[in-house]
């Protein structure tokens, strides 16, 4: 219904309801009828529900399916091991989730809410819960609002609507009915749940409660809404089910070859399926569990609460960071940036000299104010408290200025007059002071303080300073006007008229002073910003400027009117979104994810968790962000500053770095390891690995190595280079061709030559040390695509590399290793597997080398 265009009576005859309130009895049958007012939130996932949740994808049921054909091939170690893998990859992630909901059930249990309201003629205080339409609410100032209600009485009210609409300066409400089809952030007779009163007393009827709220309609609409999938996880999925058929198809190939070179059957049974198992990365959930695990503890020191493990790395392929103003790039508190007096504006922040014009107008603006000061605690208005602060600056004390000048009389503020005034009494002279709308205290100005002088204030005049405000207000800046007169009778008419013009202060909310770096790095990085917003275009335009972000600018009034084949175009081509409804937030997500961008986008309040829930990384606010935009998220700024993205986006840059530098390590070595069975039975070779053995090197190999590359410290220039190509997997092909080719020949040549000179007993036990010591040293390689000389020591792997080194001498040189068919070694013997090993590292960093100088 539309209660805004209808008047307080007729609202209350609607709502069956009186300036009385309700009855008790009518309350508890009311609150039966539409029950409690809490938005309905899915049945949060249990701890075991979150746990399983952990093994639902497509490479998990690979490694299980690895368990059960190795537990009945009598394989224990194999299985055991592959399913510690699984086990450890769900704790990890099930941990870390768990460990992020435990925050932010805490940030809500923070938050309790009373309300007070007028029953059967009576003030009482109730929980928030127990609202009910018809109910008559008293809020005042600082309050939160708690269901959606018509103002019916009101004193001076302004109300943030900023968690609604996304607008930073209060909004100003009354009671007047209001006609025609208005949009919800014009409805100056309406709050709202999840708003907050910032100035004045309000008097309203509950209208609407629970899910029937502006706030908790979206709010359902939400939870009806699909989480997106994350990059990181359709690209594992994709990547698993490709390796399946890859390795299928291979081992089937080698099945097949090994039968027509007359090899047992149930023997090359074994061999195919150790194989098997051993091509599959088995390593790589717990590796990239691991890695995303570092990441969101580095990127917990930064302010940064992942809620779920693969936002960590999608964080560091986006391309497209969509923020919020308020809160996020600005200060969310409102100060003076500069003030106009005498004929001239000074900026704030670079004056420090003042002129007795400019004292003046800063005494007018803590005496016509009503704004406490409490030591380090300034309480009120948020255009209030900034006057007092500014002039606190400038050594003029609010509580000394009032106490020398006490208050006589105030006429409010009020939308007819649009400004406000206080009588102050010192000695016997009663001055009035008066602040408001620009234009209308120069309408009822007749002189000008220039200096210590009063001068008559001339048609001209007028008209040079409103060019002068007019300057200020299309910098962004909301503008105050400033006067004063004294008086001998006290009324209003008095109050506010013949007064002497003293100047204007424009305000705005501050840019964040680290966030003009953090845009600077975006950029650099390869990240395009686009601000979108419920706030104004000239103060969204401003900020912009000021933190150094460029680019066209549109309002949503305007985004109303385009084609929907030119969307495309606007929001490639546009920065600024200004006025922007969550409807139009959510179209401009949707169409950038249809350019193939990767999204990330920031919120705080109910008119974000749409856009939220379908970006591929949505960003939530701890501080002033809703419950329902935290539990739409992937990720909650815990300081709500921009600046704590873009140091998050390096961790995630590190964890897609080190996924594909584990990727490249696992799937080099294990397709060496299949072309070594494949082409040894094509050239008609003994097999040169015993199934077991192909085992113990997976075992060896695949795990610390591979997770020593992925605790990699991120690379000096990963913010310097754009995300270029999002794939985890391009560039990784080429190193794993080259890589497994030159594994596979190498030892293919010393299997051959061993077996022409010793047992063939000796000749696999070679040519598997080979094959691990050429993967161990291979890792090295792996660590970047710069030249090992240029990089600083990982310490990890080197323990990593000298740990497998040794079990696998142990293996040959003790009874345990006749488990996997091995024997010892001579001196010269092991001295070739360990040469041919080195033969990867050898010739990939001749490589890099050799391109580094011609580079030059």
């Amino acid at each position: 219904m539309d209660w805004y265009a209808k008047s307080p009576e007729v609202v209350l005859k609607n709502l069956k309801s009186s300036w009385d309130g309700l009855s008790e009895g009518e309350v508890q049958k009311r609150y039966s009828r539409h029950g409690k007012n809490v938005l309905k939130v899915s049945k949060s996932k249990s701890k075991f529900f979150l746990f399983f949740s952990q093994f639902h994808s497509f490479l998990i049921y690979i490694l299980l399916a690895a368990v059960v054909i190795s537990i009945l091939l009598s394989h224990f170690i194999d299985a055991f091991v592959i399913f510690l893998i699984v086990i450890l990859n769900g704790v990890i992630g099930f941990f870390q989730e768990y460990k992020a909901e435990e925050i932010i059930e805490k940030l809500k249990r923070s938050l309790k809410y009373k309300v007070l309201v007028l029953r059967d003629g009576a003030q009482k205080e109730i929980d928030s819960k127990m609202l009910v339409p018809g109910d008559i609410v008293f809020l005042s100032e600082g309050e939160r609002v708690l269901a959606d209600l018509r103002v019916i009485e009101s004193t001076n009210l302004r109300v943030n609507e900023s968690v609604l609409t996304g607008e930073s300066f209060p909004v100003e409400k009354s009671v007047n009915v209001l006609s025609g089809n208005i949009p919800l952030a014009d409805r100056k007779n309406m709050l709202y749940a999840g708003t907050t009163i910032s100035k004045g007393k309000a008097t309203a009827v509950v209208v609407e409660t629970g899910v029937n709220t502006e706030f908790g309609k979206l709010a359902e609409l939400v939870q009806k809404t699909v989480d997106e999938k994350m990059p990181l996880e359709k690209r594992l999925d994709e990547f698993s089910r490709n390796i399946s058929i890859a390795i299928v198809g291979f081992v089937g190939f080698a099945f097949v070859v090994g039968i027509l070179n007359g090899i047992d059957k149930v023997k090359m049974f074994l061999v195919s399926v150790s194989l098997a198992i051993g091509a599959i990365p088995e390593g790589l959930p717990a590796i990239i569990a691991i890695t995303l695990a570092v990441a969101i503890k580095q990127m917990y020191k930064v302010n940064t609460l992942i809620r779920k493990l693969p936002a960590a790395e999608t964080l560091g392929r986006a391309t497209i960071i969509c923020t919020d103003k308020t809160g996020t790039l600005t200060e969310e508190e409102l100060t003076v940036d500069s003030i106009y007096s005498s004929g001239q504006k000074f900026s704030v922040d670079k004056t420090k000299k003042v002129n007795s014009s400019f004292k003046k107008l800063l005494e007018i603006g803590v005496l016509c104010n009503n704004a406490r000061d409490e030591k380090d605690n300034i309480l009120g208005d948020p255009t209030e408290t900034a006057l007092i602060r500014v002039a606190k600056k400038y050594g003029i004390s609010k509580k000394k200025s009032t106490e020398d000048n006490p208050r006589v009389k105030e006429f409010p503020f009020d939308s007819t007059r649009k400004m406000m005034s206080i009588v102050r009494e010192y000695g016997k002279i009663k001055t009035s002071y008066v602040k408001g709308a620009p234009s209308f205290i120069l309408e009822r100005c007749t002189k000008e303080l220039v200096g210590t002088k009063f001068k008559p204030l001339s048609k001209k005049r007028k008209k040079e300073i409103e060019k002068s405000y007019k300057r200020m207000e299309a910098l962004g800046l909301r503008v105050l006007g400033f006067g004063f007169r004294q008086i001998r009778r006290v009324d209003q008419k008095n109050a506010e008229n013949h007064l002497i013009f003293v100047g204007f202060c424009g305000m705005i909310d501050p840019a964040r002073p680290e966030v003009k770096k953090a845009i600077r790095e975006a950029i650099s990085a390869g990240i395009d910003v686009k601000v979108i917003t419920g706030d104004a275009a000239l103060t969204t335009k401003a900020i912009a400027e000021r933190i150094g972000l460029k680019g066209e600018i549109i309002d949503g009034r305007e985004l109303e009117r385009i084609r929907e084949d030119k969307w495309d175009h606007i929001v490639r081509t546009k920065t600024i979104f200004a006025r922007i409804t969550p409807e139009q937030k959510l179209k401009v997500v949707e169409t950038l994810k249809k350019q193939k961008e990767t999204v990330a986008v920031t919120g705080d309040g109910v008119n974000d968790i749409l856009a939220l829930k379908r970006a591929d990384i949505g960003i939530s606010m701890g501080v002033r962000g809703s419950d329902v935009a935290r539990d739409s998220s992937d990720m909650v700024l815990l300081d709500d500053n921009f600046a704590s993205i873009i140091k998050a986006v390096r961790q995630g840059r590190r964890v897609f770095d080190n996924i594909k530098k584990s990727l490249r390590f696992l799937l080099a070595a294990n397709a060496g390891e299949v072309l070594v069975i494949v082409f040894a039975m094509i050239l008609g070779l003994p097999l040169p690995f015993l199934p077991l053995a192909i085992l113990w090197m997976n075992l060896v190999t695949d795990s610390l190595p591979a997770l020593a590359l992925a605790v990699e410290p991120a690379e000096p220039d990963v913010m310097e280079r754009g995300p270029g190509d999002r794939s985890l997997f391009k560039g990784v092909w080429g190193w794993v061709l080259v890589a497994g080719t030159l594994s596979f020949i190498s030892v293919i040549l010393l299997f051959n030559y061993a077996l022409s000179n010793y047992t063939l007993e000796v000749a696999q036990t070679m040519a598997i040390s080979a094959a691990i010591f050429f993967e161990l040293f291979f890792a090295f390689s792996c660590r970047s695509e710069k030249s090992l000389f240029k990089l600083k020591n990982n310490k990890w792997l080197i323990y990593a590399v000298v740990l497998s080194f040794a079990l696998q001498m142990i293996a040959i040189y003790t009874s345990f290793g006749s488990v996997f068919g091995f024997v010892s070694l001579t001196g010269k013997q092991l001295g070739y597997s360990v040469l041919t090993g080195l033969s990867g590292v050898v010739v990939f960093e001749s490589w890099k080398i050799g391109k580094e100088f011609f580079r030059r």
